[in-house]
């Protein structure tokens, strides 16, 4: 049988500290052939050199070239996509710098993807931080109408596309390219891509990965009251419900009668909103989260969008 071929589309920035241990787990992978792309946000920790001595010494290691500052991950990301050519492979999946996989992450999702049931593939985690707590944390409540459209399906590290979908997901960032980048999360867009064109995504109940936890995580693990209050703040800065609003067009959703008649996220159309909480979210405490929010943002407001 010809093995099968998975692409590890990996964003790096100053990864010095853990690059090497990701790596590592990568290529411990079983059951799968790798190829590693590594796309560097210009650092200034010595990121460029350590991957460009990986590449030297795994010939399964392409680094992309440096230049464009991106800013942050998903601009990342969708550079690897636009730019690394996906059709030699089955599989694509994504890769943060400091994650450590299990050995058979890959192996279990494209037997899951191979049986053709699913396009898609995330899993829980168990996130890890440097004092040794672990904690995990469970993503794979099952899928409601519109959670796509409001949240991820999980840490965008976890996710393996076929490679049908991965293309098609190409070609539409490609098309919408400038619009694209206004997108804070890619994981939250490839997962609200795949569900609106009707591909089926599975969350995997059993962890895929140790997911590392400090002070550099661009978003990280939602746990604790802190994280809480900070991801309110952003509810009503206006930043997620300007992601809601942006991602419902990109993925061709805003002309939907259910999604036009929420969409102006005006003070009735949250009140609206609310109504249909058990659709936005997956977990139960989201949805009660999400009730609360539409409410309070419909009194009190919210920053401009």
């Amino acid at each position: 049988m010809n093995p099968i071929k998975v692409a590890i589309l990996l964003a790096a920035y100053n990864g010095m500290s853990w690059l090497e241990q990701q790596i590592e787990s990568i290529l411990l992978q079983r059951g799968v052939n790798v190829r590693i792309f590594i796309s560097i946000d210009p650092s200034s920790d010595g990121t460029e050199a350590l991957c460009e001595d990986l590449a030297v010494r795994h010939e399964c290691i392409t680094v992309l070239s440096v230049g464009e500052r991106y800013g942050g991950a998903a601009c990342n990301f969708y550079r690897l996509m636009r730019d690394v050519d996906l059709e030699p492979f089955d599989f694509v999946a994504f890769s943060d710098q400091d994650d450590i996989w299990f050995p058979d992450k890959l192996e279990r999702a494209t037997n899951i993807l191979g049986s053709g049931s699913h396009s898609a593939y995330s899993s829980n985690v168990t996130a890890f931080w440097p004092d040794g707590r672990t904690v995990l944390l469970n993503k794979s409540q099952p899928q409601v109408a519109w959670d796509h459209l409001f949240e991820a399906a999980g840490p965008g590290c976890t996710y393996v596309f076929t490679r049908v979908l991965a293309q098609h997901l190409k070609q539409s960032m490609l098309a919408h390219w400038r619009l694209l980048q206004q997108v804070s999360l890619h994981d939250w867009f490839c997962y609200a891509f795949a569900r609106s064109h009707q591909y089926a995504w599975f969350i995997d109940p059993v962890p895929s990965m140790l997911y590392r936890q400090h002070d550099h995580n661009q978003v990280g693990a939602n746990t604790g009251l802190s994280t809480l209050i900070a991801r309110y703040k952003m509810i009503h800065d206006g930043w997620w419900f300007n992601q809601v609003s942006l991602i419902a067009q990109l993925v061709g959703v805003e002309s939907d009668p259910v999604v036009r008649s929420w969409l102006k996220l005006g003070r009735w159309q949250l009140i609206r909103l609310s109504m249909s909480a058990s659709k936005c979210r997956r977990r139960r405490r989201d949805k009660s989260l999400f009730f609360v929010t539409c409410w309070l943002t419909a009194i009190i407001g919210r920053g401009a969008r």
